[in-house]
């Protein structure tokens, strides 16, 4: 059973506590402990700030406070505090939450830590965040579900770049509501000077945040002051108490109108049963009702439904379940359904802010795997507009995304996806991108805005296609895509190539980098995202060329992969022929044929492939050519040619 706290029997009691803590009411029969706990919402709600404000000490607190202690984790608190604590002969309470090694052996918050607890009035379920910049994915990880979040401050130090850092992306991930608890108020004297001071400093910089309220504490999470009671030591203070502040915050998980249901799969044990489950992530949904496939547009009518439960319907937002429809409609997973006459948009761009995650840079023009619920979609930013500077709030011009920056940043994807602004619906309004290649999460996103194509513009359907225009080239339309460093021979390589398919009929045209810099691309220079932007357009044309039926043959430094793989994806994987031509980098300096690796030498290219920029060898190309001499381009004309004719 919980362990009990009686000043009277226990030395420790008023150690901790600035006065003893009148406990709630216990239940007499386990019927009456059922009924209680049934009867109480619950409130989710989050611990963030700077690190060393005193996180994880606070959420210890609060579990003491509130008798959620066990005989035998009371005893092994006091047994890790001696070995890991902080505190001296104390108890450290944060080592109730920081239950990794390296957590512990640090003294820090790393991974998020979630608790439940409960008093008399109310279930919790408590997230514990990291307070340091490098964990800040984890931080939104524990506010994606927080309807309120509370943010600590050191009396000591006020409010830094961390503990901003934390409010906007609180407010960002939707919570409305914040408490500033002004924590260590013990290190200060309990002054009340320094706590209107850090108080006032908040509401400055709140003013830009979009909190509905905003309630400061005074507290002292080691002391237990203004945790569950009133503190003697701040007779200044007349507010509520925390915990009394969490109990009556009105919970915001209200449902919401119009059905969002993303499919999760598609059960079928047997011959005789079909369904479709998931999670309702909006709204409501209960039999007879008439729902809409968003991708396709068919309607049916829900004939069943199957809950955890047999509960009577509607079935409402979080509830997991299974519907059966009338008829036969194609529903796959990653599809989504809504009520037939509450459709939700269907796009393919969207004005979204991103907080990026990883160390690897996000650039414009890139291709990055987007998952948003069920759906799995390429996806590419069009545009990064700009990213916000924490300290002034202020919108700034930036080229690409770095670790931990917020952006707002324009997005197309492959195709259209179901989704909402991320307001109207957190789950088909927030999204993640995940590397192509490494399939590491690198940012998540929130819709802000569906941005429209004009319904004006159609793709055309011509008579003479593709096949029409090969027919009579008397061959296939292909891209040789050459790539290799500046001096490696491609284009040397690209012209001998295109004479012998010339001799041979063919129809051919070569796209070489420093002819295309001339005349479509002249307005892109040499940053990372002016080369991805250099590629995308290239492999765009190349399409075009290859759709008229022309062999087309690129030369090209196209030094990132995930470019090469974007441009097989434009292209058409099964009309796209990589040709690695893998000149040794001594080789190339030694030809130099425009002196490009002089300059870099001497600092004055900075993004000379090879040398200040990397070269990203291709892993599994159609061709590898080795060159070692002069005298090996005519051979690698022809191994390339058998790969054509």
């Amino acid at each position: 059973m919980p362990h009990t706290i009686n000043p009277s029997d226990h030395k420790t009691s008023n150690k901790y506590r600035s006065k003893p803590y009148k406990a709630n009411s216990v239940p007499e029969t386990i019927e009456e402990f059922l009924t209680q706990q049934l009867n109480q919402d619950l409130l989710r709600f989050i611990t963030c700030g700077s690190v060393d404000d005193g996180k994880s000490t606070l959420i210890g607190r609060m579990l003491w406070e509130s008798q959620q202690l066990f005989d035998d984790q009371l005893a092994a608190l006091k047994t890790d505090s001696k070995k890991y604590g902080t505190q001296g002969e104390d108890i450290d309470f944060a080592l109730l939450v920081d239950g990794l090694a390296a957590e512990r052996e640090q003294g820090i918050t790393i991974d998020v830590a979630y608790r439940f607890f409960a008093t008399n009035k109310r279930k919790f379920i408590v997230a514990d965040t990291p307070g340091h910049e490098q964990y800040t994915r984890n931080m939104i990880t524990g506010a994606s579900t927080a309807e309120v979040a509370i943010l600590l401050v050191d009396a000591k130090q006020g409010i830094l770049k961390q503990t901003k850092r934390h409010a906007y992306l609180t407010s960002l991930m939707g919570i409305r509501h914040v408490v500033l608890a002004i924590n260590k108020m013990d290190s200060v004297d309990y002054q009340q000077e320094i706590y209107e001071q850090i108080k006032a400093d908040f509401e400055v910089f709140s003013q830009k945040l979009s909190f509905e309220t905003v309630t400061a504490i005074p507290v002292s999470a080691l002391k237990g002051d203004n945790i569950t009671s009133r503190s003697a030591a701040m007779p200044w203070y007349n507010g509520q108490t925390l915990i009394s502040y969490l109990e009556t915050i009105q919970s915001t998980q209200q449902t919401q109108d119009g059905l969002i249901f993303p499919v999760q799969w598609v059960n079928r044990p047997d011959s005789s049963f079909r369904g479709f489950s998931g999670s309702i992530a909006r709204g409501s949904v209960e039999i007879g009702d008439s729902v809409r496939v968003i991708a396709s547009g068919q309607t049916a009518q829900v004939k069943a439904i199957i809950g955890a439960d047999k509960q009577t319907t509607p079935y409402r937002q979080g509830q997991a379940i299974t519907l059966q429809l009338d008829k036969e409609i194609d529903i796959s997973r990653g599809d989504v359904l809504t009520i037939a006459n509450q459709p939700i948009d269907y796009a393919t761009q969207f004005e979204a802010k991103l907080i990026w995650m990883d160390d690897t840079p996000g650039q414009a023009s890139r291709k990055y795997d987007l998952k948003l619920a069920t759906q799995w979609t390429g996806a590419t930013m069009s545009n990064i507009r700009y990213r916000i500077n924490i300290g002034t709030g202020e919108n700034e011009p930036v080229t690409d995304i770095t670790r931990n920056e917020i952006t707002s940043c324009h997005l197309y994807t492959d195709k259209p996806i179901a989704l909402t602004i991320y307001a109207s619906s957190k789950e088909l309004g927030g999204f993640i991108l995940v590397d192509r290649f490494t399939h590491a999460t690198l940012a998540v996103g929130l819709i802000r805005q569906v941005l429209r194509r004009s319904s004006n513009v159609h793709k055309q359907v011509l008579t003479i296609n593709r096949q029409a225009r090969e027919t009579l080239s008397g061959h296939a339309g292909k891209v040789i895509w050459l790539t290799g460093l500046s001096g490696s021979g491609k284009s040397t390589i690209a012209n001998s190539l295109e004479i012998k398919l010339h001799m041979q009929g063919k129809r051919t045209y070569v796209l070489d980098g420093d002819n295309l810099r001339l005349g479509l691309n002249k307005d892109l220079g040499f940053t990372n995202a002016d080369r991805i932007e250099n590629i995308r357009r290239v492999a765009e044309v190349a399409k075009l060329m290859m759709d008229a039926g022309l062999i087309v043959i690129t030369a090209f430094i196209s030094p990132f992969k995930e470019d090469r793989a974007q441009a097989r994806d434009i292209i058409g994987a099964e009309s796209f022929i990589e040709v690695f031509i893998d000149t040794p980098l001594e080789l190339c300096e030694q030809r130099d044929p425009k002196g490009l690796y002089k300059k870099a030498r001497a600092g004055l290219l900075p993004n000379m492939t090879g040398i200040g920029s990397k070269y990203e060898t291709p892993d599994a190309p159609e061709l590898h050519i080795r060159i070692t001499s002069e005298i090996e381009i005519p051979e690698a004309c022809d191994q390339i040619l058998g790969l054509v004719t």
